[in-house]
């Protein structure tokens, strides 16, 4: 196992005391967090893409510059930084992102995530970046940060998601990148999946077609390496109830229903108990899942097993009163800038990995 790894061994103390209440043996564990965040448009000031950049220029109606870039990023950095865990003290492992212009901006955040750690006397987490252009009409992309003490990089693919019957439609690729989480093989896919403009009921078929391209991807990934972990990740614009995540991708409810080919969705038990990442109309959705294969889950690799999630919906991270109270404190409400963070909460899994050396 590379030396890096012992770095969390002084944090996993909860971990060890959670498995060893049934254990007649004390076990140890590497716990690494794999976390997922709308950044809601994070683009530069600078004009050079049309229509949303000028929306998101000093020209256009949000008066968007440098002085609101940097508000934002240093929030941002506050958001992301506030994933570490008792458990995971150096923040997660792998952070997929979306709604993110381009690699500048992702480039400014982790240098400014870096800045917020090193101000408050931590270390730096020192993330890689992983960002492709997409086809988006407005010109919003996926990307992948990943702290290489953790994770080790292999193989990056993008995948364009294509509709037959809508040849013109453009949207965010399909981020895969694969390598290894805690010396385990690994998969992950970032998405952002169509929107619900038009109607929910009527863009779900755009929805379903990517979960279908999804699908394929995590399949694909399994059969290349059956022991290989897959993590799917992003913001779905649709619920774990709905049909896209559900039926076509498959991420089942209950841990106790997963097959080991099959996919469990974590997320859908919060939302059942009433927690959300976004909120419209005084109705919480989770758009924002994180989806892992059967074989995190069914202990057909006693060594390497998903443990855990959760939503960070922490009190800085929410509106604190008026109308949108406990909302996710967004940057703008129109074109009225508001300083927040974004309309949507973070949310992350915790994986575990048996130390037996």
């Amino acid at each position: 196992m590379r030396k890096g790894l012992w770095l969390s061994f002084a944090a996993m103390f909860v971990a060890i005391q959670l498995f060893a209440q049934n254990e007649a043996k004390e076990k140890k564990y590497l716990i690494a967090g794999v976390a997922f965040y709308n950044l809601e448009n994070l683009f530069d000031t600078i004009n050079n893409n049309g229509k949303y950049d000028y929306e998101f220029s000093p020209e256009g109606p949000r008066m968007w510059n440098s002085e609101k870039y940097w508000k934002k990023l240093g929030n941002l950095s506050r958001a992301i930084t506030a994933l570490a865990t008792p458990e995971t003290p150096i923040g997660p492992a792998v952070i997929g992102i979306s709604e993110v212009e381009n690699r500048s901006v992702v480039e400014d955040l982790v240098k400014k995530i870096d800045e917020t750690l090193v101000a408050e006397g931590k270390d730096p987490w020192n993330l890689q970046i992983v960002h492709h252009d997409s086809p988006d009409l407005r010109g919003i992309d996926v990307a992948l940060l990943y702290n290489p003490i953790y994770f080790s990089l292999e193989n990056v693919n993008n995948h364009r998601l294509v509709i037959p019957d809508d040849p013109d439609f453009l949207t965010r690729d399909q981020l895969v990148v694969s390598g290894s989480l805690l010396d385990k093989p690994m998969g992950f896919i970032v998405n952002h999946w169509p929107s619900r403009l038009g109607g929910e009921k009527e863009s779900s078929p755009k929805r379903e077609a990517a979960a279908r391209l999804s699908r394929h991807i995590a399949d694909s990934l399994r059969r290349d390496n059956p022991a290989r972990g897959v993590v799917m990740m992003g913001d779905l614009n649709d619920d774990p109830f709905n049909k896209s995540c559900a039926e076509v991708y498959g991420g089942v409810r209950d841990r106790e229903q997963v097959t080991h080919d099959g996919y469990y969705n974590p997320f859908w038990y919060i939302l059942d108990n009433g927690v959300g990442t976004l909120c419209y109309n005084g109705k919480w959705n989770l758009f924002d899942q994180i989806i892992v294969s059967g074989n995190l889950v069914d202990n057909s690799d006693p060594e390497f097993q998903y443990w855990k999630c959760t939503v960070l919906n922490a009190p800085f991270l929410r509106t604190k009163s008026g109308k949108y109270k406990n909302y996710p404190h967004r940057t703008y409400s129109r074109n009225n800038f508001l300083n927040g963070y974004s309309d949507h909460f973070p949310t992350q899994i915790f994986l575990l990995r048996e130390v037996t050396e």
